[in-house]
């Protein structure tokens, strides 16, 4: 396994296996990717002078999912130029500080600013009290088009473009990871298209009905495409080793994924419900996943320990590893050719 450091300007260096990926230091740093990981926080239960509470925005074609939204994280937005209005869904995992005191700043925003969309919020359904307390923490307007979703496991919603999954994880208090599925569907392919005559208009007509009348005779799409797999994202924090992290991991295009302990600290890992770095690159590993996002921090680390805790993802899985920082843009790996699948 080979790593590529990135230095990013005022950040610490990034450790990269296996390839250079285009990890961006925040805005104004080219284009934006349809489909990108905004790295609003990486911190654990402390924040640091480098480190902010937890918050990840990804940005999914027209879609914007926030989650697990920690303190300081509407500033934070600002920051990464993420506005109020750019938020579609919001999935909590668990209701512990460092992941969702961030969360009535956030609601408090979108009302100002009249977000417009319904926005449905994902969140443990036992903690459904806990939730109410901090959608009403202020007195504000409260003019949002918010949907709960409580989440006890399972097909949590369907979005035109994808479905969200959740899997209760193992942790202290009740606590789910989640999983992000684009339906399979298929790639055309013009060399195919051209041979059976279809152009223009008849492509899109193809693709919608199946088959149409051209040169010939009947061509169907099975004749001019081939199998495209649907891309996945999977979101775990706050679980020791557990079978439900395997499931929400399996063939993720991007897992982010809390790595709070270095591997010395197994014990206490397990005794607080948090994965190691060399956990994270298991499951990475076992579920054959292509890019393996690090964050979810000890204060006890400093930016110099980025190499330390990469390396040992990087052992224990020997694919792709972003050490995220604050402010960082991930794009999800474009796809790769079906033969490679």
């Amino acid at each position: 396994m080979r790593r590529v450091a990135i230095r990013l300007p005022t950040k610490p260096a990034v450790l990269i296996a296996a390839r250079r990926l285009a990890v961006h230091p925040g805005i104004g740093s080219g284009d934006v990717s349809n489909r990108e990981l905004v790295v609003l926080g990486t911190a654990s239960q402390a924040p640091t002078r480098t480190r902010n509470h937890n918050g990840y925005f990804l940005r999914w074609d027209g879609e914007g999912l926030l989650f697990d939204p920690g303190e300081g994280t509407q500033r934070q937005m600002v920051f990464a130029g993420v506005t109020a209005s750019q938020i579609t869904r919001i999935c909590i995992t668990h209701f512990h500080g460092d992941h969702c005191l961030g969360l009535p700043g956030v609601l408090q925003r979108m009302a100002l600013d009249h977000v417009p969309q319904i926005v449905e919020a994902c969140y443990p359904a036992e903690n459904r009290e806990v939730f109410m307390r901090l959608r009403h923490a202020a007195l504000f307007r409260d003019v949002l088009n918010l949907a709960e979703r409580p989440v006890a496991g399972g097909m949590v919603l369907q979005a035109s473009s994808f479905r969200m999954e959740a899997q209760p994880l193992s942790h202290s208090v009740p606590t789910f990871g989640y999983r992000l599925v684009e339906p399979d569907g298929r790639r055309m392919l013009p060399e195919k298209l051209a041979a059976r005559g279809v152009t223009g208009p008849d492509v899109g007509r193809l693709q919608r009905e199946g088959f149409l009348m051209a040169g010939d005779g009947l061509v169907t799409v099975e004749q001019v495409s081939e199998p495209r797999r649907g891309q996945r994202f999977a979101f775990i924090m706050d679980t020791r080793l557990c079978d439900a992290a395997f499931l929400l991991a399996d063939q993720a295009d991007m897992l982010v994924c809390e790595s709070t302990f270095a591997d010395a600290e197994a014990a206490l890992a397990r005794e607080y419900g948090h994965l190691t770095a060399g956990q994270a690159g298991r499951i990475a590993a076992e579920s054959r996943v292509r890019l393996l996002v690090l964050t979810h921090f000890s204060q006890r680390y400093d930016p110099d320990d980025g190499q330390r805790l990469t390396a040992e993802a990087g052992m224990a899985f020997g694919g792709d590893v972003v050490m995220a920082h604050d402010l960082n843009r991930i794009p999800v790996p474009p796809r790769r050719p079906s033969a490679a699948r």
